[in-house]
């Protein structure tokens, strides 16, 4: 594997990177949560930060479920302190679900090479410490987001629009007797989801994928303090920007420095124009960074399945574009395109599907629907 940094190495590496027993300059981001999950008030400032043990998702998730062990160097307070995030981490999600918030659960899979140089498909496992950082990180980002309002300070929101498919996922939860409202509506979709979620665990990730990919993606929007909010459907949010990952994402390096420049009572490092150039470009650059990772699942994928040509797999469709109709397979989890037998399928739709061709150099991997 290799990594490119976005920032230049010694800056990725070392001075930026919570390394273990090294103090760091860090902007903290504070709120207190309520017994109910909900943001009561907060703060924000310049401080140093020294990590004291250095652990990782798979190990922390495995300690909160029981079944594995953290680091000698992770104390009992450390203990405590991640039993602590752990519940407010909950929390904070069960609030955010109440107010409307859409929790999803797809399927992630990565690609991985063999000794012998062979490739398989395999799934991402999401622990609890995944669900921990993701929750924070979520609760962070929107205090962040009010907190530049109201320092009047303009900024970058994270927007998920309103789906222009609605129609299509009413007409998903119509199929299994459930009704939505006509206007989209976060608060009702949260609710439907968490009802089948309940009610069919084994085809909730199928669901949530033909949700996901009707909502589309996010994009970055430049705002300014007491405009309109577009807001983020998904989260049910007002107000949302992306903050935390500032040596990864240039879009919260943006933002930091945003925030610096308030903290330190200096003029705002960039003009409203520049922030909309910013956010333009950011948004062109992760749809690029994303077809060149789809790109690259792609090939690894094709190269998985060239051995299955002639079998039958059960599908869901993934996307339906004038370029053509996209399935992805449930186990291996892998995405093709249907050569025959697409026509009158749409998003959501289950089918089997037959294996017709694979070619890895171009990342092909195409089906053909079977009837019955």
């Amino acid at each position: 594997i290799v990594t490119f940094p976005m920032l230049p190495e010694r800056l990725s590496t070392q001075l930026t990177s919570l390394g273990e027993n090294n103090d760091r300059p860090v902007i903290v981001i504070e709120f207190s949560v309520t017994k109910t999950g909900e943001t009561s008030s907060h703060n924000v400032y310049l401080a140093y930060a020294k990590n004291k043990s250095k652990l990782a998702y798979g190990n922390v998730g495995d300690w909160l479920d029981g079944t594995g062990s953290l680091p000698s160097s992770a104390t009992q307070e450390i203990q405590d302190q991640i039993r602590l995030q752990d519940e407010t981490a909950q929390l904070i999600r069960a609030d955010r679900i109440k107010r409307g918030a859409l929790n999803f659960e797809t399927i992630e899979a990565e690609p991985v090479v063999g000794a012998d140089n062979s490739i398989s498909i395999e799934l991402v496992r999401k622990t609890r410490a995944s669900h921990l950082i993701e929750d924070f990180m979520v609760a962070a980002n929107v205090v962040m987001a009010g907190f530049l309002d109201e320092q009047k300070s303009a900024s970058i929101r994270r927007v998920v629009k309103t789906p222009a498919r609605w129609d299509r996922i009413v007409e998903l939860a119509a199929k299994v007797g459930e009704k939505l409202p006509d206007i989209p509506d976060s608060p009702s979709l949260g609710a439907f989801l968490t009802k089948r979620h309940a009610a069919d665990p084994v085809h909730f990730a199928d669901l949530s994928l033909a949700v996901v990919k009707l909502l589309g993606p996010g994009e970055y929007e430049m705002h300014e303090p007491g405009a309109p909010e577009e807001g983020h459907f998904g989260l049910a949010a007002h107000y949302y920007t992306h903050s935390t990952a500032p040596n990864r994402r240039y879009i919260d390096l943006v933002t930091q420095r945003l925030l610096k420049a308030v903290l330190n009572k200096q003029p705002a490092p960039y003009s409203p124009q520049e922030l909309s150039d910013i956010a333009a470009h950011c948004t062109e650059r992760e749809n690029a960074a994303r077809k060149v990772e789809r790109l690259v699942r792609k090939e690894s994928a094709a190269a998985s399945m060239s051995g299955r040509v002639g079998d039958t797999f059960d599908a869901i469709v993934t996307g339906v574009t004038p370029q053509g109709t996209y399935v992805r397979v449930t186990n291996p989890p892998v995405e093709g395109r249907v050569m025959r037998g697409e026509e009158g399928l749409d998003v959501g739709d289950r089918l089997k599907v037959k294996l017709t061709s694979t070619d890895a150099s171009r990342g092909f991997i195409d089906f053909a629907g079977v009837k019955g």
